[in-house]
């Protein structure tokens, strides 16, 4: 029989057997890779076991409205805004915003091809269809600035209110402040996506489009004077109950939109916010820390308390906000007080306590001796004696609540079902 290796190369050894006992060897990188795969199961989704065919038929009420859309083959063009003083520097004041794009659509509405708008109240801008160009470029001057700032009053350390005609002859000089307004393009949304939500389809936009939605629902609240919370307002209808400590509840509704199997819906609910009591600060104070008298407020916890805080002043009834509290009581506290129509530095040293009851008429009878409102800025203060100021409405109250006022809290926010469907039909 002949050799199947003719030329006698020898070949290798058979493999060794492998008792049944052994586990191989697996590597570090192996390892790793097997311990993560299962450490990372992937995972699905339990099916949702469809539309119920069998049993009755029930009807159910619920807070969603269905919504309709007119336009569906446009775009909600979105643009950047930025505001800024002469100096370059960024306007941070809440609240300025709104009143500054109002006054860009009064004054320049044909450079923006008069289109109506959604803002944000911050940074976003959005219109149906785009505005002539990608980039625009604003001055305006905004006349009533110490009402948007609240910092600072019309005659500011030389003053702590004035008549109308002197407000009349210092308005340009203190109150008049120049913004330039920049608006960018930013990105385009096309309507498409409300569409196919009010199909009961998902698509790409449709989170960026129901934003859109929800601020044009913000922006008319604001135009009603509403406070906003998020996606909540609540009106000014003094319909507030007390929780006690100068605190109340305010009703309000929240409203938000949602995709359902159904379409589109305005989902609307009731919502509840502490604010402020409004009115006079002196009545706030006493409740806020539960003292019987006046003289018993404890100014330092005042100080804390009222800061950021928004006022009317009298006699010139004007809104500032709260910067603090002077150093000295009121008759007690003095400040420059400019002659009229004379050069810098003629004027004369004068208490807050005289100057309202010599030259206003207004004599301090409940707060002479305690500190005054600032409402200025910390180089030109400006006061008014605590007695002559009330807090203004809507003003939310952020501070924590005591276990009583929690509790009475929940109670005066729960409703009944018919009371809340009630609530939501009017």
């Amino acid at each position: 029989m002949e050799s199947s290796n003719p030329e006698g190369v020898a070949l290798p050894p058979p493999p060794a057997i492998i008792p049944p006992n052994v586990v191989p060897i697996v590597s570090e990188d192996k390892r790793l890779e097997l311990m993560k795969k299962a450490s990372n199961p992937k995972r699905v989704p339990m099916a949702r076991p469809g539309i119920g065919s069998k049993g009755q038929r029930i009807p159910l009420l619920t807070n969603h409205f269905k919504v309709g859309v007119n336009k569906s083959d446009g775009y909600f063009f979105h643009y950047s805004i930025d505001m800024l003083y002469e100096d370059g520097t960024p306007v941070g004041e809440k609240g300025i915003g709104r009143k500054v794009l109002d006054k860009v659509k009064e004054t320049y509405g044909s450079e923006l091809g008069h289109k109506e708008f959604a803002y944000d109240g911050e940074k976003s801008l959005f219109t149906v269809g785009s505005l002539p160009h990608n980039r625009l470029d604003f001055v305006i001057v905004l006349d009533d600035i110490s009402s948007i700032r609240r910092t600072s009053s019309a005659g500011g350390s030389s003053n702590p209110t004035d008549s109308a005609g002197d407000r009349k002859r210092v308005k340009k000089q203190y109150q008049s402040k120049t913004l330039k307004v920049q608006i960018n393009f930013a990105t385009k949304i096309p309507m498409q996506a409300i569409v196919n939500a009010l199909r009961g389809q998902d698509s790409e936009h449709f989170q960026e489009a129901v934003r859109v939605l929800d601020i044009i629902l913000r922006q008319n609240a604001a135009k009603q004077g509403c406070l906003l919370v998020r996606q909540s307002f609540f009106h000014n209808n003094q319909s507030f109950k007390k929780l006690g400590g100068g605190v109340q509840s305010c009703s309000g509704f929240h409203s938000s939109f949602r995709a359902t199997q159904g379409g589109l819906s305005l989902n609307m609910d009731v919502s509840t916010t502490m604010i402020v009591k409004p009115g006079r600060v002196l009545d706030f104070l006493s409740e806020n820390q539960n003292v019987k008298s006046n003289d018993q407020i404890d100014w330092i916890k005042a100080k804390r308390m009222l800061k950021n805080l928004r006022i009317t002043a009298h006699p010139s009834n004007m809104e500032y906000r709260i910067t603090g509290l002077s150093e000295k009581p009121c008759k007690e506290q003095r400040f420059f007080l400019k002659t009229k129509n004379g050069q810098d530095g003629d004027g004369e040293e004068i208490t807050v306590f005289d100057y309202f009851a010599v030259y206003k008429h207004l004599p301090v009878r409940e707060s002479a001796d305690f500190p005054c409102i600032n409402v200025g800025k910390p180089k030109r203060p400006s006061y008014f004696p605590v007695e002559f100021c009330d807090l203004v409405s809507l003003q939310r109250y952020t501070k924590a609540l005591s276990s009583t006022q929690r509790a009475l809290l929940v109670e005066q926010s729960r409703k009944n079902p018919q009371e809340h469907l009630t609530v939501l039909r009017n």
